[in-house]
């Protein structure tokens, strides 16, 4: 931290990295569409709050942002550093709502400092879960579960319930939540033995199926012989053309996200049983987290106690260093990651 003084003003600003978008992929990120770059924060203005960043998190949805276009949230400029949320400690403040020394989360990762209005800040309780939670099970991540199976393709009681991606941030919970909500069934895909036997294991799913050992629709049909009633959507592809064959009437899709597409280079061909869907009487509806924050109250005086006595488990990948997060990006594409990706910054001081 730098500071000035001259006989007009004094001013301080704090030196900071942070990761930049370089270039816009064409099919799979390399680390070449990244650079790093070290800029001076200012000091907060009246309502700003400085955030010293501890956590930060990664997320599929994120490589489409990285792409020019339209979309539901806006695309990286190119040169500027990338957003994402994040948690950090208050070091300086001019906001009496939020206070230094207060912990919040905002969304303005991918890098150590951040200067924002402290309205775009939320003051976390870190007597119910450390920090970094508010990033995954009690974060976006662990919402995405809650809207989807609550709202989009709500459970009942004596559902057959199918997760993909079962093994990363928002199926591991999505899994769990189904569970509670009464399923008589949860099955779950995620690729390779050591995923697949935590989701029965530390997860405790029904049943796993393991995407890369193929015939998926035929795994799914032994896993769940009677069908299924809800699927939630992370991957499209072949997993939703499994889901759709497997489907009971009436049933319920939540599309939650597409991450086999978001390295297409060409348009991607959609699902070839799709009228199957329309014979079945079944209901795919996309789901945007973003429309679903209301529910952020409700859904962390449930998901905390869970956290705190055992009965919701979690895991996190996590990647020291802000240089590295990008690798952490990359590996979430790849599926390197069991339950959520994070990125540690550095402890509070």
């Amino acid at each position: 931290m730098t500071t000035t003084t001259s006989r007009e003003k004094t001013t301080t600003t704090t030196t900071s990295r942070e990761i930049r978008l370089a270039a816009r992929p064409v099919g799979e990120p390399v680390p070449e569409d990244f650079t790093s770059a070290t800029t001076e924060v200012p000091a907060p203005g009246e309502g700003e709050i400085l955030v010293r960043n501890t956590w930060m998190s990664v997320d599929p949805y994120m490589r489409g942002r990285m792409n020019e276009g339209r979309s539901y949230i806006a695309p990286f400029e190119l040169g500027a550093p990338l957003e994402g949320a994040a948690v950090g400690e208050v070091i300086a403040s001019r906001a009496a709502s939020v206070p230094v020394g207060a912990t919040v989360s905002h969304f303005l990762g991918w890098r150590e400092y951040a200067v924002l209005d402290a309205g775009a800040a939320t003051v976390i309780d870190t007597s119910l879960a450390p920090p970094e939670a508010y990033l995954g099970p009690l974060g976006t991540t662990g919402l995405s579960a809650y809207a989807a199976l609550t709202r989009t393709a709500p459970v009942r009681p004596g559902d057959v319930v199918f997760v993909s991606a079962a093994a990363g941030a928002v199926g591991s919970v999505a899994g769990q939540l189904a569970r509670k909500l009464g399923a008589s069934r949860v099955i779950g895909s995620a690729g390779g033995p050591l995923k697949t036997g935590k989701l029965i294991d530390v997860f405790g799913f029904d049943a796993a199926v393991d995407h890369r050992q193929g015939r998926l629709a035929e795994q799914l049909d032994r896993a769940a012989p009677d069908g299924i009633d809800v699927y939630l959507d992370s991957v499209a592809g072949d997993h939703l053309e499994a889901a759709i064959g497997a489907m009971r009437a009436d049933g319920r899709i939540a599309m939650v996200g597409a991450i086999s597409t978001y390295n297409a280079t060409e348009p991607v061909p959609g699902p070839r049983n799709l009228f199957d869907a329309a014979a079945k009487e079944v209901t795919l509806r996309g789901m945007a987290v973003s429309s679903h924050l209301d529910l952020f109250p409700e859904w962390i005086a449930k998901a905390a106690p869970w956290l705190a006595d055992g009965t919701l488990r979690t895991e996190t990948t996590v990647v020291e260093g802000i240089e590295r997060a990008p690798d952490a990006l990359l590996g979430v594409l790849r599926g390197a990651n069991t339950g959520k990706m994070l990125v540690r910054l550095g402890e509070p001081r």
